[in-house]
Protein backbone atom coordinates (compact mmCIF):
# COMPACT_ATOMS: atom_id res chain seq x y z
CA UNK A 1 0.00 0.00 0.00
CA UNK A 2 0.99 3.51 -0.75
CA UNK A 3 1.65 5.99 1.41
CA UNK A 4 -1.09 8.21 -0.03
CA UNK A 5 -3.75 5.26 0.01
CA UNK A 6 -2.67 4.70 3.79
CA UNK A 7 -2.92 8.51 4.30
CA UNK A 8 -6.73 8.26 2.85
CA UNK A 9 -7.78 5.84 5.13
CA UNK A 10 -6.59 7.33 8.23
CA UNK A 11 -9.00 10.64 6.89
CA UNK A 12 -11.93 8.81 5.95
CA UNK A 13 -11.75 7.26 9.99
CA UNK A 14 -11.90 11.10 11.03
CA UNK A 15 -15.72 10.19 10.82
CA UNK A 16 -15.91 8.30 13.69
CA UNK A 17 -14.09 10.01 16.08
CA UNK A 18 -15.16 11.54 19.27
CA UNK A 19 -13.89 14.77 20.21
CA UNK A 20 -16.43 16.62 21.88
CA UNK A 21 -13.98 18.65 23.80
CA UNK A 22 -11.35 19.85 21.67
CA UNK A 23 -13.25 19.72 18.42
CA UNK A 24 -10.04 18.14 16.98
CA UNK A 25 -10.81 14.99 15.06
CA UNK A 26 -7.94 12.62 14.51
CA UNK A 27 -7.83 9.35 12.31
CA UNK A 28 -4.92 6.61 11.90
CA UNK A 29 -4.11 4.05 9.58
CA UNK A 30 -1.83 1.56 10.87
CA UNK A 31 -0.07 -0.91 8.33
CA UNK A 32 1.00 -4.18 8.99
CA UNK A 33 4.01 -6.30 8.28
CA UNK A 34 1.62 -8.70 6.50
CA UNK A 35 -0.46 -6.34 4.86
CA UNK A 36 -3.44 -5.60 6.92
CA UNK A 37 -4.65 -1.99 8.20
CA UNK A 38 -6.06 -1.20 11.41
CA UNK A 39 -7.84 2.12 11.80
CA UNK A 40 -7.95 4.23 15.04
CA UNK A 41 -9.52 7.51 16.02
CA UNK A 42 -9.14 9.77 18.87
CA UNK A 43 -11.64 9.36 21.68
CA UNK A 44 -12.19 12.15 24.13
CA UNK A 45 -13.16 11.74 27.68
CA UNK A 46 -14.55 14.19 30.60
CA UNK A 47 -11.61 12.91 32.33
CA UNK A 48 -8.67 14.11 30.05
CA UNK A 49 -6.32 11.76 31.23
CA UNK A 50 -8.86 8.95 29.66
CA UNK A 51 -8.80 10.31 26.26
CA UNK A 52 -6.84 8.02 24.02
CA UNK A 53 -5.04 8.87 20.47
CA UNK A 54 -6.10 7.90 17.10
CA UNK A 55 -2.70 5.82 16.84
CA UNK A 56 -2.77 3.68 20.46
CA UNK A 57 -6.17 2.77 19.14
CA UNK A 58 -4.98 1.32 16.11
CA UNK A 59 -2.36 -0.03 17.59
CA UNK A 60 -4.26 -2.02 20.39
CA UNK A 61 -7.04 -2.91 17.48
CA UNK A 62 -3.58 -4.37 15.73
CA UNK A 63 -2.14 -6.17 18.89
CA UNK A 64 -5.61 -7.25 20.00
CA UNK A 65 -5.63 -9.99 16.77
CA UNK A 66 -1.99 -10.68 17.13
CA UNK A 67 -0.05 -8.27 15.68
CA UNK A 68 2.94 -7.31 16.74
CA UNK A 69 5.39 -6.20 13.61
CA UNK A 70 4.29 -2.84 11.80
CA UNK A 71 5.70 -0.88 8.47
CA UNK A 72 3.84 2.18 8.87
CA UNK A 73 0.98 4.70 10.17
CA UNK A 74 -0.55 7.51 8.72
CA UNK A 75 -1.98 10.34 10.81
CA UNK A 76 -5.15 12.81 9.65
CA UNK A 77 -6.76 15.16 11.46
CA UNK A 78 -9.78 17.93 11.06
CA UNK A 79 -6.91 20.55 11.51
CA UNK A 80 -4.42 19.77 8.97
CA UNK A 81 -1.18 17.76 9.83
CA UNK A 82 -1.08 16.44 12.84
CA UNK A 83 2.09 14.70 14.56
CA UNK A 84 1.55 12.05 17.55
CA UNK A 85 1.58 13.10 21.15
CA UNK A 86 4.51 11.76 22.99
CA UNK A 87 2.74 9.21 24.70
CA UNK A 88 1.67 7.48 21.21
CA UNK A 89 5.59 7.79 20.13
CA UNK A 90 7.21 5.91 23.11
CA UNK A 91 3.79 3.55 22.61
CA UNK A 92 4.98 2.65 18.89
CA UNK A 93 8.59 2.49 19.44
CA UNK A 94 7.48 -0.67 21.66
CA UNK A 95 6.87 -2.78 18.67
CA UNK A 96 10.02 -1.62 16.50
CA UNK A 97 12.13 1.32 15.54
CA UNK A 98 11.74 1.08 11.94
CA UNK A 99 8.09 2.01 11.56
CA UNK A 100 7.58 5.41 9.30
CA UNK A 101 5.21 7.77 10.54
CA UNK A 102 3.44 9.63 7.71
CA UNK A 103 0.80 12.86 7.64
CA UNK A 104 -0.02 16.09 6.22
CA UNK A 105 -2.38 18.94 5.51
CA UNK A 106 -3.79 16.12 2.18
CA UNK A 107 -2.08 13.46 0.59
CA UNK A 108 -0.06 15.57 -1.26
CA UNK A 109 1.40 17.39 1.05
CA UNK A 110 2.98 14.33 2.90
CA UNK A 111 5.81 14.18 5.06
CA UNK A 112 6.99 11.13 6.15
CA UNK A 113 9.50 10.10 9.37
CA UNK A 114 10.64 7.40 10.85
CA UNK A 115 9.78 6.99 14.90
CA UNK A 116 12.69 7.12 15.67
CA UNK A 117 13.52 10.53 14.51
CA UNK A 118 10.70 11.39 16.52
CA UNK A 119 11.61 9.70 19.10
CA UNK A 120 15.21 10.29 20.40
CA UNK A 121 16.18 7.69 23.13
CA UNK A 122 12.79 6.00 22.63
CA UNK A 123 13.48 2.57 25.05
CA UNK A 124 12.16 -0.98 25.55
CA UNK A 125 12.74 -2.80 28.82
Amino acid sequence: MDDKALFRLAKDALRNAYAPYSEFSVGAALLTETGEVYTGVNVENSSFGATICAERTAFVKAVSDGHRRFKAIAIASSGGKAWPCGICRQFMYEFGDALTVITGSDENHLEKYDIKELLLEGFRL
